[in-house]
């Protein structure tokens, strides 16, 4: 540890947001034509563990990490890293050595953030449909905050809780009715989402929550959705959270926290966004000042996304008219954002060809018309069967969100730390897949 505060929720200095920050770390750049993680060639894994295969750069993600944390400067606050982003093992644990704790939304997900050596109270958990049986092990663990999504779910804490002779943490999370501007799939804190109790009941079940015996209100939670490149949104989130928080206040209601969720994106098209990271700072440093409140933050995506890239190889070529289409190893079933959003990531090819790019569209090999990446300019026309291309930006709801449909199995995942490598996920095999069958 270099003695500067990492993730903790104490801190005696003055909350301000530093005007320098960390250098961004690439993740990903070119050595002799060769794309390279750190100091490892991606040709290398690829010819040792096989495509489709994701790769991630540990230096990348403490260097974000660190950079957010930075950014916050004297603020008291905790980064929960969400798990949902990229819950692999050997990604939580080091960002767990790191200083963050950890954000769930599943008993799977605790489990691992308990495997990988968080302390219950450095756990939130957060989800819109948990069980009978999560909120039971919530309770019984006594996490740091069970973020409660209704009254019916308040209500069931409250009875685990007085059943167990226990005082449950809870933070209720609020649905501010704001718009963050991003795709619908992914907004979160609109009034007709699924998330969270109306901003026009919070106040009322807060504090019926805070008269509860078993219950301890530690505060409230906010999540406006995700890949949000506007700082606008979290402007006006914050003004509703300061409003809820003084109306608490006036009924007697005091929180320990303020658990503002994340949603910060990253740019898919290759720009820096380290300036957003610092104006989102600015915006939650300020509720900071204004409330006096220690800050929660969820981030995930800003810290992982970049840090991660999908290694695939090319399996085919054919015309389409006058435009070339090229079929990868790799589709929905490994990286299942450009046909469930609409997403785009960059495709580089892993070693520069010669000849320049022309028009093509970079396709998956699944039998379904949405498994497509776009149209690219950026692969060199001498990209033929057995090249090896690099879909980017995929560290964040790629490998958590695949799936074996039509029995592919999981991708193995590669961990670089400057000139070692290591797999942190093998390939799933067809036998793992038939194991659990009968």
């Amino acid at each position: 540890m270099d003695g500067r505060r990492r993730g903790g929720y104490n801190g005696s200095r003055s909350c301000a947001t530093p005007s320098i920050l960390p250098r961004a770390v690439p993740a990903f750049h070119y050595d002799d034509d060769t794309l390279c993680a750190g100091r490892v060639r991606l040709a290398d894994i690829a010819r040792d563990v096989g495509t489709p295969c994701y790769v991630y750069n540990a230096e990348v993600i403490r260097d974000r990490y660190r950079t957010l944390d930075a950014a916050l400067g004297g603020c008291p606050h905790a980064l929960h890293y969400a798990f949902k982003a990229n819950s692999a093992l050997a990604i939580v644990r080091l960002l767990r050595a790191e200083g963050a704790h950890a954000d769930v939304n599943s008993g799977g997900e605790l489990d691992v953030a308990l495997a990988a050596g968080y302390a219950p109270r450095q756990i939130v958990f957060t989800g819109v449909g948990k069980s009978r049986d999560e909120l039971e092990r919530g309770v019984e663990l006594d996490l740091h905050a069970i973020n409660v999504e209704s009254r019916g779910e308040l209500e069931r804490v409250a009875a685990i809780a007085a059943r167990r002779g226990r005082r449950a943490r809870v933070a209720l999370r609020v649905n501010p009715d704001v718009d963050a501007a991003t795709h619908r799939h992914i907004t979160t804190g609109t009034r007709g989402s699924k998330f969270g109790v109306p901003r026009d009941e919070a106040v009322e079940l807060a504090r019926w929550a805070s008269r509860q015996d078993a219950l301890a209100l530690v505060g409230l939670h906010f999540h406006i959705g995700s890949q949000i490149v506007r700082t606008e949104p979290f402007d006006e989130a914050a003004a509703i959270v300061g409003s809820l928080v003084a109306e608490l206040a006036s009924h007697g209601v005091g929180l320990e926290h303020l658990d503002l969720g994340g949603g910060l994106g990253i740019s898919y098209e290759g720009g820096q966004d380290e300036p957003a990271i610092a104006r989102y700072a600015a915006v939650q440093a300020a509720i900071a000042r204004r409330l006096k409140l220690p800050l929660l933050l969820e981030p995930g995506r800003v810290i992982v996304g970049p840090a991660g890239a999908l290694l695939a190889r090319v399996v085919d070529t054919k015309l389409r008219g006058d435009r070339r289409v090229i079929v990868l190893d790799a589709g929905m079933t490994e990286l299942v954002r450009p046909a469930l959003y609409g997403a785009r990531h960059r495709i580089v090819p892993v070693m520069q060809g010669a000849l320049p790019g022309r028009t093509a569209d970079v396709v998956g090999p699944v039998c379904e018309s949405s498994d497509a990446f776009g149209t690219y300019t950026s692969l060199p026309d001498d990209c033929d069967v057995d090249a090896l291309v690099a879909v980017l930006d995929a560290g964040a709801y790629g490998a958590s969100m695949a799936s074996t449909f039509i029995r592919r199995p999981l991708a193995p995942e590669v961990l670089v730390d400057g000139d070692r490598w290591s797999i942190i996920r093998r390939r799933q095999r067809v036998d793992d897949l038939v194991d659990l069958e009968t």
